[in-house]
């Protein structure tokens, strides 16, 4: 009879391990699984900003070919070429040097 008690002990216990371990292989793939979105917000965020420079240069040259001038401001640029961003997430810094000088143009982001 005593040995019925052992049986019962040692299968509790192992019971007791593959529980942990079922706990510990989730925890594992949640931490994964959150990571992995982490790091696509960030790879989104991140096309985002190289999108938002590309449009700024090229609306800059397109103002440049058909005007003769570079964009005086960037509001300027917003309601003759169609530049939209989100500007919750991006600070566009832009400086017009002259009107036959490329303009110092600095994209920041805000959040991560």
């Amino acid at each position: 009879m005593s040995n019925r008690f052992v049986n019962e002990q040692k299968d509790h216990h192992r019971r007791q391990i593959w529980t942990w371990l079922y706990i510990g292989v989730f925890l594992i793939i949640a931490a994964l699984f959150f990571s992995g979105l982490s790091y696509l917000g960030r790879t989104s965020v991140d096309n985002q900003q190289e999108s938002l420079e590309s449009a700024l240069h090229r609306d800059i040259l397109q103002c440049y070919s058909i005007e003769g001038m570079y964009p005086p401001s960037l509001d300027y640029m917003k309601q003759h070429y169609g530049l939209s961003y989100d500007e919750s997430l991006f600070f566009v810094d832009y400086q017009p040097i002259g009107s036959n000088i490329y303009p110092d143009v600095t994209v920041i982001r805000l959040k991560n």
